[in-house]
């Protein structure tokens, strides 16, 4: 089967979304490959018993936030039946304020998913037309143009007002290649735009959607980057016939560090097979830490991002409703549990941890270009005509840099706004973009990296030797880089090994444990 084939059974796969059971993988199988979306008929009875009973509120005279009450500041405005429709129409015109650049179509269908499955949960009192919506867009393929900056991670709330226009058929979207105006996208699928009625202005608008879509595909390809650091790590213990002791099993037994296990049975997995595993190792007692150590960093990113997905599936699959819809008891409550405190600060644990993973890469490669550890010739030479990757070396560190800087954390640089009232705030969707861009940036080192031990490899005519996983890898960085055997530009080799790590690497060998 090829890729085309693959592709096309996913855009014709049904993932059904219910409120409560969305995955990471499922979020971004929609976002990437064009799943179609369905709802499950509760869902859909729950969101019209909750726009039921906030009309019965209503017309009981309660004040409710955003529904006969204004927003923000403006709190203590009254908001009358016939105002309905131009307040919930103003309230998306006044918060459509992001700035560029716009996000990818990717990034806004995984934003899409992430609002519509939570607005299936029935917290918000929205009207049924607003779900079925956001799932006609998904399955239409129309991506309202979304500027990725300007909100500051209290509720994506001037960013996700771009939806709002385009479910009013205003603004613009991104419709089969070209970008159009909603009203154009809307009527070539035989969708009406929206009549916005009580509520449902700072439904569309209220949550983190921004943020916890672009997290999830970020989650996603840090799990994929890390399955990738472990192999093309593999293949540098394998160039530097290092020592393979350190990743024994029984060492994770004495010290059960799970990201750590995992890593380490990785390495083993790629390493099986070859004759690495069966070399006399008892001169050679003990390697740099970047190769001793690789599995215990490699593990603190795993088991960072293990405690981030777990933060953000919940983030997924609950309401961030501000006031919230509580059905069984009959109420509308004021909260704050658009509050993403707890898994922002869990994405910054997870950009600390990447920037380890780039620094120990680094320090790979470099120890592969030095004679005195590999034994081979400087900077992987072929010959002392050749000045082979020593200029490389500035590449990946200043790309290091660049990791270090995006590490550092920003979720508590924050100002007190809206006349007071939002003294507190996260930043969240930087924190999420920045993590991203420190994965991309790892594409780029760990190709490198594969650049340096293909290379080393070659020079020491080993790759009969390999382990089944490690030969796997060899193979793919041969396919797009040949061996250097004299100087050439370097650029379009480290595009290549990028493209290579971006697309994600076939790994052959995988955890045993």
């Amino acid at each position: 089967m090829n890729d085309t084939d693959t592709e096309e059974q996913l855009s014709d796969s049904i993932i059904t979304l219910d409120g409560h059971n969305l995955s990471i993988e499922e979020l971004e199988k929609i976002a990437n490959s064009g799943c179609r979306v369905e709802l499950s008929p509760e869902a859909l009875e729950r969101v019209e018993e909750a726009h039921a009973l906030i009309h019965e509120l209503a017309a009981e005279g309660i004040p409710i936030y955003g529904l006969n009450r204004g927003v923000g500041k403006n709190k203590d405005r009254q908001i009358t039946a016939d105002m309905y429709e131009a307040f919930n129409r103003n309230l998306i015109y006044s918060h459509s304020s992001g700035v560029g650049p716009a996000a990818t179509e990717q990034q806004v269908r995984a934003v899409l998913v992430a609002r519509l499955n939570t607005l299936l949960l029935g917290c918000t009192g929205v009207q049924p037309g607003i779900v079925l919506m956001y799932r006609d867009m998904l399955n239409a393929g129309i991506h309202p143009i979304l500027p990725v900056r300007g909100s500051v991670g209290a509720g994506d709330i001037s960013i996700l007002s771009h939806i709002g226009l385009a479910m009013i058929g205003e603004g613009q979207v991104s419709y089969q290649g070209n970008t159009v105006s909603a009203q154009v996208a809307l009527e070539a699928n035989g969708i009406l735009p929206l009549k916005l009625g009580p509520k449902d202005a700072l439904a569309i608008v209220s949550s983190n959607a921004l943020s916890s879509g672009n997290a999830a595909l970020t989650a996603a390809a840090a799990l994929r980057l890390l399955d990738t650091a472990d192999a093309v790590f593999a293949l540098s213990l394998e160039a530097l016939q290092g020592c393979v002791s350190p990743f024994e099993e029984a060492l994770f037994e004495v010290r059960p560090l799970d990201g750590a296990a995992e890593s380490a049975a990785n390495v083993r997995s790629h390493l099986r097979g070859g004759k690495l595993l069966q070399m006399d190792q008892r001169e050679k007692i003990q390697d740099p830490l970047s190769f001793r150590s690789a599995s215990h960093v490699h593990g603190a990113a795993r088991d960072a991002l293990t405690y981030a997905s777990k933060l953000l599936r919940v983030q997924l699959n609950s309401s961030d409703d501000n006031p919230c819809v509580l059905l069984k008891e009959r109420r509308v409550v004021p909260s704050s549990n658009f509050d993403v405190t707890t898994w922002t600060v869990a994405f910054e644990m997870l950009a600390i941890a990447l920037s380890h993973v780039s620094k120990i890469s680094c320090y790979r490669s470099l120890k592969l270009g030095t004679s005195r550890f590999t034994g081979l010739g400087r900077f992987l030479a072929p010959d002392e005509g050749t000045i082979a990757f020593g200029t490389m070396q500035k590449t990946f560190t200043s790309l290091d840099a660049e990791i270090r800087l995006l590490s550092n954390p920003v979720s508590a640089d924050y100002f007190s706004i809206a006349g007071d009232m939002e003294d507190h705030a996260n930043n969240t969707p930087l924190v999420i973009r920045k993590t991203s861009d420190i994965i991309d940036h790892l594409y780029y080192i760990l190709g490198m990296e594969a650049i340096h031990a293909a290379q080393a490899i070659d020079l020491r005519d080993s790759q009969a030797t390999l382990g089944q996983g490690s030969a796997a890898v060899y193979a793919q960085i041969r396919n797009v880089v040949s061996p250097l055997t004299e100087d050439r530009p370097l650029t379009p080799d480290i595009s290549a090994a990028y493209e290579l790590m971006r697309r994600g690497i076939r790994l052959e060998g995988r955890s045993d444990s």
